[in-house]
Parts: C-alpha cells; sequence; structure tokens
C-alpha cells in the first residue's frame, strides 16, 4: 500500500508540474517591395564588361605603337 500511495504522489506530482496547455507562437510575415533603376552596367554581364575594358587597353597599345613608328610620309 505504500508503495501505491508513493506511485500515486509521484504521478500526481508530475501532472501537476508539468503544463498540459498548447503553446502558441505567433509569426509575422513581411514582405518590403523596393523599386530598384536598372543602369547600363547591369544590363551587361561580366564578360562583356570586361571584354570592353580589354578592347580598350588593346586599342590603346595600338595607338602607341602606330605614334612610335610615326608617319611615313
Amino acid at each position: 500500500m505504500k508503495k501505491v500511495m508513493i506511485a500515486a504522489a509521484l504521478v500526481f506530482a508530475t501532472f501537476a508540474t508539468t503544463s498540459c496547455r498548447e503553446t502558441k507562437t505567433e509569426t509575422k510575415e513581411v514582405v518590403r517591395e523596393v523599386e530598384v533603376e536598372a543602369t547600363d552596367d547591369d544590363a551587361e554581364g561580366i564578360l562583356e564588361r570586361t571584354a570592353k575594358e580589354i578592347d580598350k587597353e588593346v586599342n590603346e597599345e595600338i595607338n602607341e605603337e602606330i605614334d612610335k613608328i610615326g608617319n611615313d610620309d
């Protein structure tokens, strides 16, 4: 009988200390719309921008070599 009373007391203590209520968590969804202006650089990819830069450098080198040779008139 003593064991039954101890077991009942443990079960009662367990139920008394734990909560049966559901925990309700609230979440809020925030949506932010942002307008972004596209520039000409955004329309081109990295390869196109790099190719243009290299073309400029090559053209400058070619112009320098032409200037070194000079006019043969």
